[in-house]
């Protein structure tokens, strides 16, 4: 019962930070001819790779969290990095990555062995 609704919460908050991503965008008035192509990099990880990897989660919660939290991690490190010379800064990123977070333990708690003895 547990794992169902840590499975839940995760699609939940998986659709209000997808929504919420998407409002920044709209909000924004996200023009493609605007961004330069350094910039482009940290778009395909955020929120690109992120919303990609919560969308997968809804099928494949390991697939899905792995790629959503593999995302975050390019983001942080090649974008902000090396691309930057500097971590992204502040938790913003990491708390739109959370549901990712969730699919991923929840796809590791349900296939974690029960410790019972087969045979």
């Amino acid at each position: 019962m547990a794992l169902r609704v840590l499975l839940w919460v995760a699609r939940i908050l998986s659709i209000i930070c997808i929504l919420l991503i998407l409002l920044f965008f709209i909000g924004e008035g996200f023009n493609p001819q605007n961004v330069a192509p350094q910039e482009w990099v940290g778009l395909l990880f955020f929120p690109l790779g992120v919303v990609a990897g919560m969308v997968i989660a809804w099928w494949r919660e390991g697939l899905g969290g792995l790629i959503t939290t593999l995302s975050l991690l390019a983001f942080y490190l090649i974008y902000g990095l090396l691309l930057s010379g500097k971590l992204a800064a502040g938790w913003a990123f990491v708390s739109f990555s959370a549901p990712g977070f969730l699919f991923l333990a929840y796809w590791l708690l349900k296939n974690m062995p029960s410790g019972e003895d087969e045979g």
